[in-house]
């Protein structure tokens, strides 16, 4: 079953730079490992403090992967010191055959 999720930060006043950095480095990593359907950073314009990680996986097990690795580790053990608040949700991509899911 496919997991999407939409993880958001709220960076700490002054910190914008450190997470756009600590986010956008996970990108290349993550999407070239097995059962990744896609994975975006995105930033508010109305809110640039306001980050949206969006991340597509095949199964549990791809998504488990994906904690595994070196580039979720180093961002687990940075993002803390910059980042005010975080949370998730989970998603469902409505028409997913459109997309090829």
């Amino acid at each position: 079953m496919k997991i999407t999720k939409k993880v958001t930060f709220i960076a700490k006043e002054g910190c914008i730079e450190e997470v756009k950095q600590l986010l956008t480095d996970m990108v290349a990593p993550s999407i070239k490992e097995a059962g990744c359907l896609f994975y975006y950073i995105v930033q508010s314009k109305q809110n640039p403090r306001k980050f949206f990680a969006v991340e597509s996986w095949e199964n549990a097990d791809a998504l488990a992967g994906h904690a595994k690795t070196a580039h979720y580790a180093h961002y687990k053990a940075n993002y803390e010191p910059f980042v005010e608040h975080k949370y998730s949700e989970d998603l469902d991509i409505l028409d997913a055959e459109a997309y090829g899911f």
